[in-house]
């Protein structure tokens, strides 16, 4: 799971108005920005988010919110996200960036729009995608494990290297989504900048590469489906180590349904419980 770089939606004042909506849902307007704390289809919450709804939230409905930016435990937990973008928003309006007018040609399209961090530093959007672009002079403070050649870096990862590389430049809270992204994306380039090393559980790269080293001769599920012929399972194709590609030996098991749930990188099958397979299939290639 990779972290974005947090969408610029601050202007206005960012006092927290609460509210319920005419649904029902706890909601909160944050500058022009909306929350509501949905009722997930599995149970449970999570935080959606809207942009400049107009209307007093006792009008709000769940189609004015789109996006889904994480589960929630309760109440409390959504208050503390709400609040947590308030104090966002106040630190960037502080940080006094300045948007700009481009016609600039990045990686990614034509620049429609820009945002001013400092001198060199700056955010281009784009009709599809979008990032940073450095000066030259800037671009050589990044350290060489995350330095991008060219300067320019997009907004869904590498923008992290920016932000880690200028923090002054940056709320806390996207201090914090860098830290997380760095973390779990180049955690050498991580543990070399700070000097440190990252635990089980701090970085996603490294625990996969654990994972891929402890069941690197396991077989390991790469597509799965609900079982028509066998009632109560699931039938997977499975590889060795997860691998995948042209001449990589593929296996089919049945996992009872109840059992099967994939984890963060995967679903181990347990030779010696997990039936091969070798019957009617749904599976395209295997009928």
């Amino acid at each position: 799971m990779k972290a974005s770089l947090p969408q610029d939606v601050s202007s206005g004042n960012p006092e927290v108005e609460y509210g319920r909506s005419a649904e029902g849902f706890l909601a909160a307007r944050v500058g022009e920005t909306a929350f509501a704390m949905l009722q997930a289809r599995g149970g449970g919450h999570y935080l959606a988010s809207g942009w400049r709804i107009g209307r007093p939230i006792v009008e709000w409905h769940r189609a004015d919110f789109y996006g889904h930016s994480g589960a929630l435990a309760d109440e409390a937990a959504f208050r503390s996200k709400v609040a947590e973008n308030a104090e966002h928003q106040r630190e960037k309006r502080a940080l006094g960036r300045r948007h700009l007018r481009s016609a600039a040609t990045t990686p990614w399209g034509a620049s429609q729009a820009a945002t001013l961090y400092a001198d060199g530093v700056v955010c281009h959007s784009t009709a599809g995608h979008g990032g940073f672009h450095l000066s030259a002079e800037r671009n050589r403070r990044v350290h060489a494990m995350l330095r991008s050649k060219g300067g320019w870096y997009e907004e869904d990862a590498e923008w992290a290297a920016v932000a880690i590389t200028f923090p002054h430049l940056f709320t806390a809270f996207e201090r914090r989504c860098a830290e997380r992204t760095i973390k779990d994306s180049w955690p050498d380039a991580w543990e070399m900048i700070f000097g440190t090393t990252l635990q089980p559980g701090e970085s996603r790269e490294k625990d996969r590469r654990a994972f891929d080293h402890a069941h690197a001769r396991d077989w390991v599920v790469v597509s799965a489906i609900t079982s028509k012929h066998e009632s109560g399972f699931v039938e997977v194709v499975a590889t060795l180590g997860g691998k995948r590609g042209p001449g990589t030996e593929e296996r089919r098991f049945l996992v009872p349904s109840g059992e099967y749930h994939v984890g963060r990188f995967g679903f181990v099958i347990d030779e010696a419980r997990h039936q091969l397979y070798g019957g009617a299939s749904d599976f395209a290639g295997w009928r």
